[in-house]
């Protein structure tokens, strides 16, 4: 991911934290999700009083891709804190939202965590998610079982 693409990324998601729905945490998160394409696609957490339907900014713009016909990405920015402030420190995804990306991304997924444009934290799948269940593990296990 170049420079120009890290800030298009930071900026995308710093701008769809505007969108969420958090009433109830008031923790409210964006996400830029970028596509091998080169199209981005956004997303913001959307709470529910029931919290178990609630859903993540990183798998609403996953979901969105995805269901926009997209699957290859390369990178996906996370911006997150307190509603009404600048984000205060970084925001990385939660365990529910790192196996979402496994199931279409590769360790090598660059994940920007974000606090402003200019002030960003890289690191990738793999490091946030060792050793993954994905796609590959289930036939692993088809192979076995043979």
């Amino acid at each position: 991911m170049t420079g120009e693409e890290a800030r298009r990324l930071a900026r995308a998601a710093l701008r769809a934290r505007d969108n969420a729905y958090a009433p109830y945490s008031r923790w409210t998160v964006g996400a830029a999700l970028l596509a091998k394409d080169g199209s981005l696609t956004v997303g913001c957490n959307i709470e529910n009083a029931a919290y178990g339907p609630t859903n993540c900014a990183e798998r609403t713009a996953l979901f969105s891709a995805v269901a926009q016909g997209k699957r290859r990405f390369l990178a996906v920015a996370i911006a997150g804190g307190r509603e009404g402030e600048q984000p205060r420190d970084f925001c990385p995804p939660c365990g529910v939202c790192r196996q979402a990306l496994a199931e279409f991304c590769g360790p090598e997924l660059e994940i920007l965590l974000v606090r402003s444009a200019e002030e960003a934290e890289l690191h990738t799948l793999g490091e946030l998610l060792p050793l993954a269940f994905t796609p590959a593990s289930l036939a692993q296990g088809e192979e076995e079982a043979l």
